[in-house]
């Protein structure tokens, strides 16, 4: 089991792994955190080798499967993190299996029957992303299809409701009432600042409300949270309005663990 109860779980890395360099300067710091904090936190490193569903067809999607496996198993390798990636199609879930020790399936995905079976089936653990279009009292179907399937492990992650037109809101009921179906509730807290389709061909984004979205989930009962970071969030391949910087992480951890301790002492 990756998630350790009694500790709060952080999912990292960039958007993109881009290329082997940009994953290792995001990994290594990504590791730093995990010792440093290592009685309070678990640590999984998250990048995408494929960004699938990208606003338009002429946006960069990242290095592909080979490589980008290629690149999760050394990151994995050289700082002994446990690695997380997306899936979008069934048939590559056996292979992403192999190297990654959680399969993520995209909130746009989350209703895909044979997704959520295939990531079942690897016997790693599934984090389900909620979809913008979803009630969080619906989340307990995509939560059953992966127990019926056989999942290890399951994880659920809040990233945003569509709220009109290029715009999403986190509720903060929804914490409570996914974790009615017994498994640690995350918050993707980066995801979640994002103005879909405002980029003029791509998303916009609002990063500056990042921490404040980690610091509310935690303080609504979230088990975790899923933070994109890049070192140059302006120049990243996608997710440039959305990713945290680098040099802000732990900031934003160390204001979880407070509040979350807080809490706990409350």
């Amino acid at each position: 089991m990756l998630f350790e109860k009694g500790k709060f779980l952080l999912i990292a890395g960039p958007c993109s792994l881009e290329c082997a360099e940009l994953s290792f300067a995001v990994a290594e710091e990504v590791s730093r955190l995990a010792k440093k904090f290592s009685g309070e936190l678990s640590v999984v490193f998250k990048g995408s080798f494929d960004k699938a569903n990208r606003t338009s067809i002429k946006s960069p999607r990242g290095p592909g499967i080979d490589e980008g496996l290629e690149i999760l198993a050394r990151v994995k390798k050289t700082f002994g993190l446990p690695v997380i990636t997306d899936v979008h199609e069934p048939d590559q879930c056996p292979r992403i299996g192999e190297v990654c020790d959680a399969l993520q399936i995209p909130a746009f995905l989350c209703r895909q029957t044979d997704l959520l079976v295939a990531a079942a089936h690897t016997g790693k653990t599934v984090n389900v992303k909620k979809g913008q279009f979803l009630s969080p009292h619906d989340m307990k179907y995509a939560v059953a299809k992966l127990r019926e399937a056989g999942a290890s492990e399951i994880w659920q992650t809040e990233r945003g409701t569509t709220f009109g037109y290029g715009n999403l809101v986190v509720d903060m009921r929804a914490f409570p009432i996914m974790a009615k179906n017994n498994t640690p509730v995350i918050i993707d807290a980066t995801h979640s600042t994002q103005l879909p389709g405002a980029g003029n061909g791509s998303s916009g984004g609002e990063r500056e409300y990042a921490a404040l979205l980690a610091r509310a989930a935690v303080a609504a009962g979230a088990d975790g949270a899923f933070i994109e970071t890049h070192p140059n969030p302006e120049a990243a391949l996608s997710d440039a309005s959305t990713q945290l910087p680098l040099s802000e992480l732990e900031g934003v951890v160390k204001q979880c663990l407070a509040l979350r301790a807080a809490l706990l002492r409350a």
